[in-house]
């Protein structure tokens, strides 16, 4: 408190000596991405980022079907209700459209206007703009860059520009080949979209060069005021549909306009001002005023070395406790904010225990209700702040530069009073294993629509970890308690304490072994080396419990023997009876093909072998009918371990990392144990 008093003395002497005119933040905005790095991007579906180009659907040999969505992280203000005005914009991006297979192409991509930042529509068709299931649902004004043919939307040819509004049926399209433009030709390509509200027109310029052309490729008169909200995201989208084909922003520069912004001029109201009167004039009041002036000259600038050398002073004492904010703040990129504790003490009820929904190595994750906003939110608290600092620094390193929709999305953080803090989305369904294994055993059963929809979504987002992101992240903890499930039940990743970032080109790191009995490869287990491959392993006892509705280790009913999930479904394989491994809550109401593939995947992925296990999207790929499924032999491999490394070259953690996991790694072996 000491220290802001001082800044607010030294702030109030500059601030009388300097009259001030203080301009709000124009409510005009102006960005350019010259290169695309994680700041200020959400990433959406399949859209992945690399080297400073966005990817919107998936680069594959094969042909898929994808849907990806980028967009900018901050809503724009495109009306203002006091003015009853509707701002311009203006916006030039390049990017090509590309085919590994020039005989596969489709669909296109879209630049958008939308209330939703989480605006992800189906592949196909669909451009990633709709949902096929709730053609009406989205909002949005696009401008499409179509590369297919289809009747369904009315399209003319399978190279069109068109504008959208709330519907794929464009207002009006126009081919840019009557420019000599293809927009499948791989070229690169540039866009500009400028829409005047004073004129009512949009216009689109497309060229191939960084030049903009002098006439515009399609121009529509049209009132937007009617469509644009008050705050609007922005973005692009794109998707395929059984095609090889890549949508891709290599760079992006907006501009809002049209709203004025307010001054708000610095006022001095007349009680602020004392004014002195009756100031004699005589010879000794000059002397006096002579002698006052030379002590102030030389007082004052005493006076002001002496607050700097107590505020000096203060700000070094607090410097030690301040130490873990600040280094938090600089690992943090633009996005989630910083809460301050009276405000999650509020939210939580003084992390009343009735408020508490989840417990983990970390601590204890609290439901928060934040009266102001009307919003839900789950806290983790730090059991202890010393020992869980490094996890919660993992965390926040990791978790904070991702985007995916099979993500749980960080709100924030908070390192006050000793305390650690994360602030993530409110998930109303809970973890996984709470919905696999309900305490009362009479609780909600998971539909198998539910079962795959989560199998493909984990697979989803340990492909975007593994193979999408600038830097490889190795989850290390994937289990049921760790999947969380939104409103939809769809799977959404959490818990990334144990993560670790690794350049794609580096070897693994080994490191104290840490995480969950029964998910734990073997290769980790014997030689403490965590790859992606060690993912793949946990995913696919996942899967397993997923189909089987089991636990990874379980106690057999007759002789109390505790039955490894993998061995116990390996086993009715090789007697050619896997389908008998199926929930049996589910009352067989499933394909069987399907839980057949399913079953299959979770054992490819449970190999001894690491070098057998599939990655990450291969298995994507198999589950959404992409590729052939992996060869799973009838027998389980046995696998005789070799490793060189000692005990020194496994504990080659850092002191406070190697005691917040094997913390975490005891209370996972309690957890275990009472689950056994």
């Amino acid at each position: 408190m000491m220290s802001r008093k001082l800044l607010v003395f030294l702030f109030l002497i500059t601030f009388l000596f300097k009259p001030i005119s203080f301009l709000a933040s124009a409510e005009n905005v102006t960005f350019d991405f010259h290169s695309f790095t994680l700041r200020n991007l959400t990433l959406l579906g399949d859209s992945h980022l690399r080297n400073g180009v966005v990817s919107l659907t998936q680069e594959l040999g094969v042909p898929s079907s994808s849907s990806g969505t980028v967009i900018y992280d901050y809503p724009i203000l495109f009306f203002d209700q006091d003015s009853n005005t509707t701002a311009s914009f203006h916006t030039r991006f390049s990017f090509r459209i590309k085919n590994l297979n020039p005989s596969s192409f489709g669909d296109g991509l879209a630049f958008f206007l939308s209330p939703d930042n989480q605006t992800l529509g189906s592949p196909g068709g669909y451009l990633g703009l709709v949902n096929s299931s709730q053609l009406t649902k989205n909002r949005f004004v696009a401008v499409e860059f179509d590369t297919r043919l289809d009747p369904h939307f009315g399209d003319p040819n399978d190279n069109h520009v068109g504008l959208d509004i709330d519907s794929l049926n464009s207002i009006k399209t126009v081919d840019p080949s009557s420019q000599g433009i293809d927009l499948k030709s791989g070229k690169h390509l540039t866009a500009w979209i400028d829409y005047m509200n004073e004129l009512k027109r949009l216009r689109v310029f497309l060229s191939s060069s960084d030049s903009k052309p002098q006439n515009p490729l399609l121009t529509v008169d049209i009132d937007l005021s009617g469509y644009l909200r008050e705050m609007m995201f922005v973005g692009f989208s794109a998707s395929t549909e059984g095609s090889t084909e890549i949508h891709l922003i290599e760079n992006w520069s907006f501009h809002s306009s049209g709203l004025s912004p307010v001054r708000h001029p610095h006022n001095v109201s007349d009680s602020s001002v004392t004014i002195i009167t009756d100031i004699h004039r005589s010879s000794s009041g000059s002397n006096h005023h002579k002698k006052l002036a030379l002590g102030l000259g030389i007082a004052g600038p005493v006076f002001f070395c002496v607050v700097l050398s107590v505020f000096g002073y203060i700000s070094l004492r607090k410097w030690k406790g301040a130490r873990t904010e600040k280094n938090l703040k600089a690992e943090f990129v633009a996005g989630p904010r910083q809460f301050s504790y009276k405000e999650l003490m509020s939210a939580t009820r003084g992390f009343h225990s009735s408020r508490i929904i989840g417990h983990g190595a970390f601590g204890n994750v609290y439901k928060a209700i934040f009266m102001s906003s009307g919003t839900i939110a789950a806290v983790k608290r730090s059991r202890h702040s010393h020992e869980g600092k490094s996890e919660f620094l993992a965390e926040l390193s990791v978790i904070a530069c991702l985007r995916h929709k099979n993500l749980v999305q960080l709100q924030g953080w908070c390192a006050e009073k000793g305390e650690l803090l994360l602030v993530y989305e409110f998930m109303p369904n809970g973890s996984l294993d709470k919905l696999l294994y309900p305490e009362s055993g009479h609780g909600m059963s998971l539909s198998w629509c539910n079962r795959k929809n989560i199998a493909v979504g984990l697979a989803s987002v340990l492909s975007y970890l593994h193979q999408e992101c600038e830097q490889q992240v190795i989850h290390r903890d994937i289990k049921t308690s760790n999947i969380m499930l939104d409103g939809n039940f769809n799977a959404r990743l959490g818990d990334f304490g144990l993560a670790r970032l690794m350049d794609h080109d580096k070897s693994p790191v080994s490191t104290l072994t840490a995480g969950t009995m029964g998910y734990l490869a073997p290769e980790y287990l014997h030689c403490g080396t965590a790859t992606e491959k060690t993912d793949v392993f946990s995913y696919g006892v996942v899967v397993l419990e997923v189909a089987c509705g089991r636990r990874p280790i379980e106690k057999e009913p007759y002789s109390q023997k505790l039955e490894n999930l993998v061995d116990w479904v390996w086993g009715l394989h090789t007697d050619g009876r896997i389908l008998e491994a199926a929930d049996k809550r589910l009352n067989g109401e499933f394909k069987e093909e399907e839980m057949r593939k399913l079953l299959l995947v979770g054992l490819s992925c449970a190999h001894p072998d690491s070098a057998e296990r599939p990655s990450m999207r291969r298995v994507l790929q198999i589950l959404n009918n992409e590729a052939d499924p992996v060869f799973v032999p009838k027998r389980k491999p046995s696998l005789i371990f070799s490793c060189s490394l000692t005990v020194e070259d496994i504990v080659s953690d850092d002191e406070e990392c190697q005691r917040a996991s094997v913390s975490h790694d005891e209370d996972h072996m309690k957890d275990s144990a009472s689950q056994v």
